[in-house]
């Protein structure tokens, strides 16, 4: 029988800001590629067994277990307190080394504890075993695992040993021991790299971290919270190139046993565009350049040739794969890597992508002639093609649609560019002012369905879609208007479960089978309406609730089921992360309204 998976909640996340790795409650590294976000994973355990990869530090009896971050920082420590000890178990991965490394810090606190210490390396997602030896080098032995390009050297005390097909040991930890394991990627054919200094490293990662984190300038409540989220996202920036993942993760499904599984390893202009937004929200704009220059080289080239996203470097190449030797996370197959839907035409992307850098503007980031010359043709282009339905912000595999979502950020591009050339900008705007002016009219119109007094999905539909909720926020209507807070009070109609808003009835629009669990995003959304029409008390108390379900480090994934407080999807998820801090920025600003 294939061994349950640890909820996903039960995961925390450390990184390097060129990749990341899944740690469990029981200790076990279950997803991690290596050496980038990208790359094919060498523990993929977490979509299928422990044959599939894993590496798994803990204690070998039952076990009451904690853990935190350590402040200011991502580095995970995590406390075992077991009938005869405690031991604690510091893990990282350093920042600033040019090296791919995950490094492993067991200290003993009281008592004895004895430890497991199971490593399974399985390259190209758990299906390529290495070939592993033992050899001197740098003065100590250290264990070497090669298949291809790829090569793990670990070192530190205690190696495990050889044991069918994997590599075990089991050990006791006395109080005041301390054991360093490091793991650390390199290519193949490299020399073999020199120690790290665990203890170091570990120490300078979270000094760098603190730093960091010290530049946010924010003032309202939440404040741990809103510290968490940036630090995920901060982690989600791939630090050689500024582009900015969904999550480090591929196929964790948005139901039991579901098909909705999805590769969110890449950088969604939206995605990314919304995280600026959010780092931008609490002064958080020291290396946002970094964001506008990847931007910049992604997209350069044919205008009409825009991806809605790309691989961290800017890449294109995004072909959709299943690995059908993984059964997937709790057996919910198909497990896909790369993602199909870069291929889809999504209007809404580029408006979202010119208010982002109007913001940029805003804080005195001017643009470049070519970054203008490069929006203003982007619009252009948009100006041949905005009549034609699309995929809408939800990447619906079905017929494409007129969204009125993607009509309203339509609506908004243009009207950004419109700004740019009142501010200076060169440019005829004409053709653009003709076509904002239009959008809002339709939107206004065709998009509203006064039968039911709300907007509405898509201009064929008289169903209702969280993604409505951004109508204020980008300025196309205002918060207070009659035929907004109908949309809202039919949301809470229609698509709230126990509380938490789906994004849309998946009633077959989508092109899948199957439902789905309230989407985080979509509850901060709800979150801002709230606090922007008014109701400040229901936005404080969904506000609460919605940080109360993050799970015991702060993190959130895509999707939470209400009923049981289990997160589903891809985690940690950018877009939950970036909700939460622009949600508590919207209600400090609501707060500093109301005096």
């Amino acid at each position: 029988m294939p061994t349950p998976p640890q909820p996903i909640e039960d995961y925390a996340v450390i990184g390097d800001r060129t990749t990341a790795a899944l740690v469990g409650r029981d200790g076990s590294i279950d997803w991690l590629c290596l050496p980038h976000f990208d790359s094919p994973a060498c523990f993929a355990a977490m979509l299928g067994e422990r044959e599939h990869g894993r590496w798994r530090i803990g204690p070998t009896g039952p076990a009451t277990t904690t853990r935190r971050y350590l402040p200011g920082s991502l580095v995970l420590e995590t406390t075992h307190e077991t009938a005869t000890g405690t031991v604690r178990i510091t893990d990282a991965m350093p920042t600033g080394d040019d090296r791919a490394d995950v490094v492993r810090i067991i200290d003993g606190v009281d008592g004895v504890v004895e430890l497991e210490q199971d490593l399974v390396v399985r390259f190209g997602y758990g299906r390529v075993p290495p070939w592993f030896r033992r050899v001197r080098e740098h003065g100590e032995e250290v264990l070497v695992a090669i298949a291809g390009p790829d090569r793990l050297v670990l070192r530190g005390a205690p190696l495990p040993r050889a044991h069918r097909h994997a590599h075990r040991s089991t050990f006791e930890v006395r109080a005041g021991e301390r054991f360093e394991l490091d793991l650390c990627w390199q290519h193949s054919w490299l020399p073999i790299a020199e120690p790290v200094g665990e203890a170091e490293v570990v120490r300078t990662t979270i000094a760098e971290s603190s730093d960091w984190l010290a530049s946010l300038d924010y003032e309202g409540p939440y404040l741990e919270a809103v510290q968490t989220s940036v630090l995920v996202l901060r982690s989600l920036t791939d630090d050689a190139t500024g582009g900015i993942l969904a999550a480090p993760t591929t196929s964790l499904p948005e139901s039991p046993g579901g098909e909705r599984n999805w590769d969110y390893r890449f950088t969604w202009l939206r995605d990314a565009s919304l995280s600026v937004d959010a780092m931008l929200a609490v002064r958080l704009d020291e290396r946002v350049g970094l964001w506008r220059d990847w931007l910049l080289r992604a997209i350069a080239g044919d205008p009409a040739d825009m991806r809605i996203m790309y691989r961290r470097d800017g890449g294109r190449e995004l072909p959709e794969l299943e690995l059908d030797h993984l059964p997937g996370y709790g057996g919910a197959t198909p497990v896909r890597i790369g993602n199909g839907a870069a291929e889809q035409r999504q209007h809404d992307v580029l408006g979202q992508v010119m208010l982002t850098l109007e913001r940029l503007r805003d804080i005195g980031l001017a643009d470049t002639l070519d970054a203008w010359h490069l929006q203003r043709a982007l619009l252009d282009e948009l100006a041949t093609h905005w009549e034609q339905p699309d995929h809408g912000l939800w990447e619906m595999r079905g017929e494409p649609q007129r969204f009125t979502h993607s009509r309203a950020m339509m609506w908004a591009a243009f009207d950004c560019g419109v700004r740019a050339v009142e501010s200076g900008c060169d440019g005829d705007p004409t053709r653009w002012i003709e076509l904002r002016d239009l959008l809002r009219d339709e939107v206004l119109t065709l998009g509203f369905d006064a039968a039911t007094g709300s907007f509405r999905q898509h201009y064929d539909t008289s169903e209702v879609d969280a993604s409505l909720l951004q109508l204020p926020t980008i300025g196309i209507v205002d918060a207070r208007d009659p035929r907004f807070l109908g949309t809202i009070a039919r949301i809470e109609q229609e698509l709230l479960v126990d509380g938490l808003p789906l994004r849309y009835r998946t009633t077959g629009v989508d092109g899948l089978a199957g439902d789905e669990h309230p989407f985080v995003l979509c509850a901060f959304w709800l979150v801002i309406a709230y606090a922007q029409c008014g109701r400040l008390d229901d936005a404080r108390a969904l506000m609460e609730r919605l940080i109360a379900l993050r799970n015991d480090v702060g993190l959130l994934a895509e999707e939470i089921d209400p009923a049981t407080g289990h997160h589903w999807g891809n985690f940690p998820q950018a877009f939950s992360h970036l909700g939460l801090v622009l949600a508590a920025a919207e209600i400090a600003k609501a707060e500093r309204r109301a005096g």
